[in-house]
């Protein structure tokens, strides 16, 4: 039995046809096809066209976008082991165990947008094709191969390719966008990217019209970022992820035994988890936070989970479809608000639950496939769940002067 809870949008795609079609309050997902229910979830990817569930065997199924309530998902059709998927905001992407990546979309494959073709194969230095990574952007496809370097294929309508968009407006092959990258970053409405290279610098380009991208204030009125920008005010500590919407930007940065959020953009929507527009990363502060380890973060288009070592889930941003799952009509919640959970197999393994933010949907799944922690962290984890942990108290002692 899977554990998959499910909140926001049950329409287009409806993943749960017995469900109204806002639903505010995490629910347990199950699938139509109960020969699903007897796989174990991998990875959930979400967007505005489709949603994507990746099973441990390799195999995946994919909920349309389409406005009939009678839709039923539909086997991917690859022949190699699926290892990774990822969907942006009109495309597909699929990682296999051999390293190829296989890719649909209108920017992608115009002449036949809802094929499946092998995009890595098309990348010119035949000794660079095999991937070990994909990000799917709103528009645009990013793959970080083998040598770490990272290739960019699609739409470059606002410079998220790193070139001139005036030059290269897009690309149906991979083009290199730079070399020495250890982790590429994007989101699935986001027209722009993140490169961290391995002396964990970080490079940007693509849309800037809300700021979101963290040059900050002198920058914020340059809408398109054409070449990669190092970002330069970033705090000093190992950059974890990066999740990106349409209006903001967060980063998960780890100090030693804590790791700290920060965010950027503009609050249109109020993603950041603050009340004010901030041009350059600063942090998110909320005592939900505190004396606790932050394990994952998802942002979608405009909302944000983020799930924690004590088994809490946390959500700010807009609301408008129950994506945040408080139950709370309220449309915008700005800053952070701890999510009702049923009870699930927190005790025993939270850091195999993850995250995944669409459109106007979330969901919270187990998959032990996916736990990128080390023993040390998973060590550090069991000591945060630890009461013990939040119940030591300091005592001074008075020192005379002899």
């Amino acid at each position: 039995m899977n554990d998959c809870l499910f909140f926001g949008q049950n329409e287009y795609p409806k993943l749960i046809k017995n469900e109204e079609e806002i639903i505010t309050k995490p629910i347990q997902f199950k699938f139509e096809n109960e020969n699903e229910n007897e796989k174990q979830i991998k990875q959930i990817s979400s967007g505005y066209c489709s949603t994507i569930f990746l099973f441990e065997n390799g195999k995946a199924i994919e909920y349309l976008n389409e406005k009939n309530p009678n839709q039923n998902p539909q086997k991917i059709q690859i022949e190699e082991n699926i290892q990774k998927v990822t969907v942006g905001g009109g495309n597909e992407a699929i990682l296999t165990k051999e390293g190829n990546v296989f890719a649909k979309g209108r920017d992608i494959n115009p002449n036949n947008p809802n094929e499946f073709i092998n995009i890595s194969s098309l990348i010119e230095d035949t000794n660079d094709r095999i991937i070990k990574d994909i990000v799917s952007g709103q528009s645009s496809i990013y793959l970080l191969t083998s040598n770490q370097n990272v290739y960019g294929i699609g739409s470059n309508e606002f410079g998220q390719l790193g070139f001139d968009n005036e030059t290269l407006e897009k690309t149906e092959k991979p083009i290199l966008m730079m070399k020495n990258v250890s982790k590429i970053f994007s989101g699935n409405y986001s027209n722009y990217v993140f490169l961290l290279n391995s002396n964990q610098e970080l490079f940007v380009c693509g849309w800037n019209n809300y700021g979101q991208i963290g040059l900050g204030e002198s920058r914020k009125e340059e809408t398109k970022i054409k070449k990669l920008t190092k970002i330069q005010n970033i705090p000093k500590g190992k950059i974890i992820d990066i999740q990106s919407g349409y209006y903001h930007s967060i980063i998960l940065i780890e100090f030693k035994a804590k790791r700290k959020l920060y965010s950027c953009g503009d609050t249109l929507n109020n993603g950041l988890g603050k009340n004010q527009n901030t041009y350059e990363f600063t942090e998110i502060k909320s005592s939900l936070f505190d004396n606790d380890y932050i394990l994952e973060i998802s942002v979608g288009d405009s909302h944000t989970l983020i799930l924690t070592s004590k088994g809490k889930l946390i959500s700010f941003g807009r609301n408008h479809y129950g994506e945040l799952g408080t139950g709370d009509p309220i449309y915008f919640q700005p800053i952070p608000i701890q999510v009702e959970l049923p009870e699930l197999r927190f005790n025993e393994d939270i850091s195999n639950y993850h995250l995944s933010c669409g459109y106007y949907k979330s969901f919270l799944y187990y998959s032990p496939f996916l736990s990128p922690f080390s023993n040390l962290e998973e060590d550090l984890i069991k000591l945060f769940q630890r009461k013990e942990f939040c119940d030591i108290s300091f005592k001074t002692r008075k020192w005379r002067n002899n």
